[in-house]
């Protein structure tokens, strides 16, 4: 037989983006591995209001302005982005859309591929 010790407890197994309530986007394990994010070094976000719609461009150009770093973790548990700025300016409070989100790829236009999910607001949030 050829076992092979399992090395990968703890690790969140979610091919989901996350939000966190503190104003983070998360991207757990297995969503970073799949997607190759430790390739890159920035995402930059994109807003679709009318939609509730959040587009995650990643990359590693250094010439963008807008962009956020992207925080990998040392435990080897995928990375994620602290977006306050993005919370705020668009008057969002993050814990009202705290959750796991399906995330979907579209085509923009002299961008390339981006990740997309749609913010829903939490049932138990004090908006709902």
């Amino acid at each position: 037989m050829a076992f092979v010790k399992f090395e990968e407890t703890n690790k969140r197994q979610e091919d989901r983006i996350t939000v966190t309530g503190n104003s983070s986007f998360g991207f757990p394990t297995k969503f970073y591995n799949d997607n190759k994010i430790g390739d890159y070094k920035y995402v930059t976000l994109f807003f679709d209001e009318e939609n509730s719609d959040v587009g995650f461009y990643f990359h590693s150009d250094e010439s963008e302005k807008h962009k956020f770093s992207i925080l990998k973790s040392k435990q080897g548990f995928g990375g994620s982005i602290v977006a306050s700025s993005f919370f705020k300016s668009k008057n969002l409070d993050s814990k009202n859309y705290r959750g796991r989100y399906e995330w979907r790829k579209e085509k923009m236009p002299e961008i390339a591929e981006i990740f997309v999910i749609k913010l829903k607001i939490r049932e138990d949030s004090n908006m709902a």
